[in-house]
């Protein structure tokens, strides 16, 4: 199996809902099992991007949102085992158990630090003792578990020294240049990258979930614009409904799962979404939506490497978009150098979008993400683009890309404090 392959099959993770309450509530899942009796409280810190990403969010198997409420849930009902869709079965008992903590003023939520590199750390206060999960750099990646204070369990090779810095070793994806990524779409065996068909199914499935839900507006605009019907014969309107459709869904907290991408649902239903909707209107193979997709997720990981998991700015409409938008050209079988037009024309209009959280804005966001991907795919391939000499573009398509990065982190570090300051009511 190519490493390629291989990167893109690790990370794809089904999550259920927005990935931040979801992580929250399996670390706090997971403290509750090192404890015993009932519990009496729930203690959270969170890195600056967790704690905005999750503020207002709608969270599965709850009518609340935000932070407390995902993590007295993780304490009450949780199942750890099931990863980012631990909420899948949260009874109505249970519900309202975590809505009584809450309200009783027994979870308590503070921010770390501003940064984007994920930080949650989740203490059980029981009747019997107390426990703490820590999770570093991925949703799911417990680095150390306390009991009573004592160090029950410690990843190999972690240390709170390595917490503190950036590590020298260049990402996988950063080897790579964009011909070699696009040469590896169009050559890698199709069984190889067959797995890839779970996206669109689960994502589809998501979709349809919002498109059947009352709760949503988007969702059902979208459709009327697209003529009433899922699949039209307009194919940026059926990509704007497929995809949008399932971001409202996922960030209402419906009991649906998406396939997510550098740890997010949202960047993993940008960059699939569309180019199914592209498939199924213009009548491609299978194989080339696989292909596409696959070039889609690479160039989405690529711009999340730069930028870090969790930023000041929208990795959905930025990271996954461009990787969408060159999906596009794929499908179209477009070159190397269209692609890379597309980059461009990418990096110089939607950039600057800001992230202020898992919430219904996010529909909105992937609405620009659709339009701006496709106006820049097809500019590119009439050869209407931004000069690489102007503005944050570089000299080649993967200098681009870091720049793109670079402007979330450490570009927007400032720009995510103000963020936090609005949604904490002091801005």
């Amino acid at each position: 199996m190519h490493e390629l392959t291989e990167l893109i099959r690790q990370d794809m993770k089904p999550a259920l809902g927005v990935t931040e309450p979801g992580a929250i509530a399996f670390a706090a899942a997971v403290a509750r099992q090192h404890t015993k009796g009932e519990v009496r409280g729930v203690k959270l810190r969170l890195n600056s991007g967790m704690f905005k990403n999750a503020f207002t969010c709608g969270i599965p198997g709850s009518d609340e949102v935000g932070n407390a409420h995902a993590a007295a849930l993780g304490a009450v009902g949780a199942d750890p085992d099931k990863g980012l869709e631990c909420l899948d079965g949260i009874t109505p008992e249970q519900a309202l158990r975590a809505k009584a903590m809450v309200e009783a003023g027994q979870v308590k939520v503070e921010m770390s630090e501003i940064t984007s590199r994920i930080f949650i750390r989740a203490e059980i206060q029981a009747e019997e003792g107390e426990a703490a999960v820590e999770i570093r750099d991925s949703h799911t990646n417990i680095v150390r578990i306390t009991e009573n204070g004592r160090t029950v369990y410690e990843k190999p090779g972690w240390s709170d020294e390595a917490a503190g810095g950036e590590t020298n070793a260049a990402p996988l994806i950063h080897r790579y240049t964009l011909e070699q990524l696009h040469t590896y779409a169009l050559t890698v065996p199709a069984e190889e990258i067959r797995f890839i068909r779970q996206a669109f199914e689960m994502n589809l499935a998501l979709c349809q979930a919002g498109l059947a839900s009352p709760k949503t507006t988007y969702a059902r605009y979208l459709l009327a614009e697209n003529g009433g019907r899922v699949i039209s014969d307009d194919e940026q309107k059926t990509a704007s409904l497929l995809c949008n459709a399932a971001i409202e869904a996922r960030v209402l907290g419906l009991p649906e799962p998406a396939m997510s991408i550098t740890g997010s649902g949202a960047h993993g239903i940008i960059a699939t979404m569309p180019l199914y909707a592209a498939y199924k209107v213009r009548g491609y193979s299978e194989e080339k939506l696989l292909r596409a997709a696959a070039l889609s997720y690479l160039i989405c990981m690529y711009i999340k490497e730069y930028s870090g998991k969790l930023s000041a700015f929208c990795g959905c409409a930025i990271a996954a978009g461009t990787g969408m938008a060159c999906g596009l050209v794929l499908l179209r079988d477009g070159t190397t150098e269209m692609m890379t037009h597309t980059i461009n024309n990418m990096a110089s209009s939607i950039t600057g979008m800001i992230c202020d959280g898992g919430n219904q804005g996010c529909a909105m966001k992937g609405v620009v993400a659709v339009d701006a991907a496709y106006r820049s795919a097809a500019m590119a391939m009439q050869n209407v683009y931004i000069y690489s000499v102007h503005g944050i573009n570089g000299s080649t398509p993967e200098q681009t890309m870091r720049n793109m990065g670079r402007i979330a982190s450490p570009g927007m570090v400032e720009t995510e404090k103000t963020i936090i300051d609005i949604l904490s009511g002091r801005g």
